[in-house]
């Protein structure tokens, strides 16, 4: 194994913990920004009100996208492991 391996190993690990985090990460964004316009539109300051349905949303994204999510991942294990079976 040398640098150039090593490097592209690092590259597809970091690509797929991006992919595979994409979908929960734009929709807690999306949703936080929601809940902040509704906050600043009708000055209501309470803290459970940014937490519950982020923490809701979050559950039915990954409810909902685990299969790709377990695909992504399963994709860079079986890559490594075949690497390491024919010696990089």
């Amino acid at each position: 194994m040398n640098e150039a391996d090593a490097l592209d190993i690092v590259q597809y690990a970091i690509w797929t913990v991006l992919t595979a985090s994409a979908p929960v990460v734009l929709v807690a964004m999306a949703v936080g920004i929601g809940i902040a316009l509704v906050q600043a539109l009708t000055q209501i300051q309470e803290i459970t009100l940014t937490f519950v349905p982020k923490i809701i949303a979050i559950m039915l994204v990954v409810a909902l996208t685990g299969p790709f999510i377990g695909s992504q991942i399963s994709a860079f294990t079986t890559v490594v492991f075949e690497r390491i079976e024919h010696g990089f």
